[in-house]
């Protein structure tokens, strides 16, 4: 697989940055929908199992619905349960979030771009750990298919509209 370009506009904490980290992937989809939408679908993250199979979520009772920024959360992703930290947060552009779980540390991105008939949305994760370098060298594909099931589903509801009030 030929090594992919980090987008400009992610802003990489140094530790973090493609150049640096042993496993990077990245997956980008034009979304026929407006980036109110999939921003709406992207930060209800309570909502992500109902339509992300690869996802698991922890939520407290009573907590925010929406991520926001310094928010933390616990999820379960790949069957690895990670503890993340939303790091970088512009509403209806841009959301990152870091994660710790077995043998991973990752920082993971998106962009909304928006474009005549919608937007192209972008995602990169790069990660550093033994879990995630064993992952990543007997299944390479694993993160970029995962990330592709993301994306496809993610377009699938933000088409549909907004996500219903929790």
């Amino acid at each position: 697989m030929p090594q992919p370009t980090p987008a400009p506009a992610i802003q990489w904490p140094e530790h973090f940055h493609p150049d640096r980290a042993p496993v990077h992937v990245v997956n980008d989809l034009f979304i026929p929908a407006p980036a109110e939408h999939i921003w709406a679908w992207l930060v209800r993250a309570p909502l992500w199992p109902t339509w992300y199979t690869n996802s698991k979520m922890a939520w407290e009772p009573g907590r925010s619905r929406d991520l926001a920024l310094s928010m933390e959360f616990e999820w379960k992703t790949f069957g690895v349960g990670i503890r993340s930290c939303v790091q970088e947060f512009v509403p209806f552009e841009r959301i990152a979030w870091n994660g710790v779980g077995l043998g991973a540390e990752v920082y993971h991105a998106w962009l909304i771009i928006p474009q005549a008939g919608g937007c192209r949305v972008l995602t990169e994760e790069t990660q550093y750990g033994w879990g995630a370098r064993l992952m990543h060298f007997f299944m390479p594909y694993r993160m970029f298919d995962g990330h592709a099931l993301w994306l496809e589903s993610l377009s699938i509801q933000a088409c549909r509209g907004l996500p219903p009030p929790l």
